[in-house]
């Protein structure tokens, strides 16, 4: 019989699996569970592993298999779905054909939709701002938003992989300078360059991570980078 946590990540794992085809990284599993170190997700893993739940393949990065289901168990309280704290973040995936709402056609009824701007790639030499020209409308799921105003940004590079952002995935961004360290933002460095990345903020500066181990986390002072909106949602075109 599996423990509640062991059973959350267990379930959490399959999630990502079913959702994204890998299993996600010890921070979003961390950020997930609301635990407040990787030690944790380490000995729930170890756990499930010694029951028979859970398969590592140690010739791959970040290969996690699950073996079997329980049968019984409590009722998992996280999901894909959820966003997480301010440690991680896990984002909403729709996968599917968004080609038709691009061109205009309305999502299902049950699934009512607002239109979003698509402002295009996230490129340098672009802030957000000076994208206003030809800008396509996409429905977005209204449930996803809160207050405040949102724009759709498609990604450029793969930078973020390690968070499940992939090149050409569209993001969804709520528009704010007050974020919470951790969290995935859009900013405007030196009013030229847009980037996304995870926020860090160490004392007077601004460290702008990446999701991947073949980038460089970059340090700026804090009065050279311009928060433009943080990453509520992210959506998949096949």
């Amino acid at each position: 019989m599996l423990t509640r946590k062991q059973h959350e990540l267990l379930m959490f794992i399959h999630g990502h699996l079913e959702q994204t085809g890998y299993s996600p990284s010890f921070d979003e599993m961390k950020a997930a569970l609301g635990l407040r170190s990787k030690s944790g997700i380490h000995r729930l893993i170890s756990a499930l592993e010694e029951r028979g739940f859970l398969q590592r393949r140690h010739h791959r990065a970040r290969a996690l298999e699950v073996v079997k289901l329980p049968e019984t168990a409590p009722q998992p309280r996280v999901s894909l779905a959820q966003t997480g704290g301010a440690a991680g973040f896990t984002p909403n995936i729709i996968q599917g054909n968004f080609g038709a709402r691009l061109q205009g056609n309305h999502p299902a009824p049950e699934a009512q939709a607002v239109q979003l701007p698509l402002y295009g790639r996230i490129a340098a030499g672009l802030p957000i701002e000076a994208m206003n020209e030809n800008i396509t409308q996409i429905d977005i799921p209204s449930a996803w938003l809160g207050h405040g105003e949102h724009y759709v940004l498609e990604v450029a590079g793969d930078s973020m992989i390690d968070a499940g952002i992939h090149d050409g995935d569209l993001v969804v961004i709520r528009r704010t300078e007050d974020i919470e360290n951790g969290r995935i933002v859009v900013a405007l460095i030196d009013d030229n360059e847009v980037t996304l990345k995870r926020l860090r903020r160490k004392g007077a500066s601004i460290a702008l991570e990446p999701a991947n181990i073949q980038y460089e986390t970059h340090i700026y002072p804090a009065e050279k980078v311009r928060l433009q909106g943080e990453m509520i949602a992210l959506m998949r075109r096949y």
